[in-house]
């Protein structure tokens, strides 16, 4: 079994790659990465700008993988708002690049391509999560560059017989995932104030925004799950179908903090749009493959803070 993941070197791409090697016996691990600095020891990588056609095409023309898992984006949604272009045209290029080298296989390798739970946006669902039926709303440029890429994979499979699964996971977190999102964000103030490196007080943006957030542990052994079990052409929400508000993640990290913290609102940290619910039902991905979340949201969180701590204590 030769496996190719894109964007290895990354927070999910990590955790994959270790579940992936944990539970494929004999697997040959590749990953694809943008830059020597993120590759992995776990992995043959290969630098390679997804970007660059004939450069990705003679990559998968030398692996011709069985299993491409295409992680590899410009994930943050902040920074969608700050530069669009960069997400859509890092997002939707890199991946119609990675299709179209398949197509040029004998035998095509069974991709699965990360949507998102944002192209649902958020107006609609304040009393019941949304299946994989609802039409897309997407709130921001990352959202809607996802939504091109969950788009291009159903069209090349009904255009091509591509055999492309889509994910499409809510929130997640866990250990060694970056600042710029919330969980690292939080974890990151606390962790240096019990340090004496700042100030007793964590700045924050809105608090009240309700998001179902799962481990990332959990939402890789989904992904592989659906691409063993996973219908081609289909679309799988991954998700607790429950919410936590922000506040509560914060409450949960200021109650394990060793120093008495204030909380400030930061303007600066507010995204634009309201407010609203974010959460899925993933029904149809406990149906096909028999997944279940394993670890608490509260677990994940003191994982996410205590990953933080170690960092500064190590000087990094």
């Amino acid at each position: 079994m030769r496996i190719l993941i894109t964007g290895i070197g990354g927070f999910v791409g990590r955790h994959l790659s270790d579940y992936v090697l944990a539970h494929t016996p004999g697997a040959e691990l590749h990953g694809a990465i943008l830059a020597p600095e993120h590759a992995i020891p776990q992995a043959t990588c290969h630098v390679v700008d997804l970007k660059d056609k004939a450069a990705l095409q003679d990559l998968v023309a030398q692996l011709r993988p069985d299993h491409i898992y295409h992680l590899a984006a410009q994930a943050s949604v902040r920074r969608s708002f700050e530069d669009p272009w960069e997400t859509l045209e890092n997002n939707i290029h890199a991946q119609l690049n990675l299709i179209t080298a398949c197509l040029t296989l004998d035998k095509s390798p069974r991709l699965l391509i990360i949507s998102s739970g944002e192209v649902y946006g958020t107006e609609d669902f304040a009393d019941a999560p949304p299946t994989e039926a609802p039409p897309f709303r997407p709130g921001n440029p990352y959202s809607v560059s996802k939504v091109a890429q969950d788009m291009l994979g159903l069209q090349y499979y009904l255009s091509h017989q591509l055999p492309i699964m889509r994910a499409r996971p809510f929130n997640h977190l866990g250990p060694g995932q970056r600042t710029g999102f919330v969980a690292p964000d939080f974890a990151l103030q606390v962790a240096r104030i019990e340090a004496g490196l700042q100030e007793p007080v964590i700045r924050v943006g809105s608090l009240s925004a309700e998001r179902d957030f799962t481990d990332v542990r959990d939402v890789v052994r989904a992904y592989q799950l659906i691409m063993e079990r996973g219908t081609p052409g289909d679309a799988y929400n991954i998700a607790l179908g429950k919410c936590i508000t922000i506040q509560y993640l914060l409450d949960v990290m200021l109650a394990d903090s060793r120093t008495p913290i204030r909380v400030e609102v930061d303007p600066a940290r507010i995204r634009p749009g309201k407010d609203n619910r974010s959460w899925g039902d993933a029904r149809h991905l406990r149906h096909t493959t028999g997944w279940e979340p394993l670890i608490p949201i509260e677990q994940t969180i003191l994982d996410v803070l205590n990953d933080y701590r170690q960092q500064l204590k190590a000087g990094v």
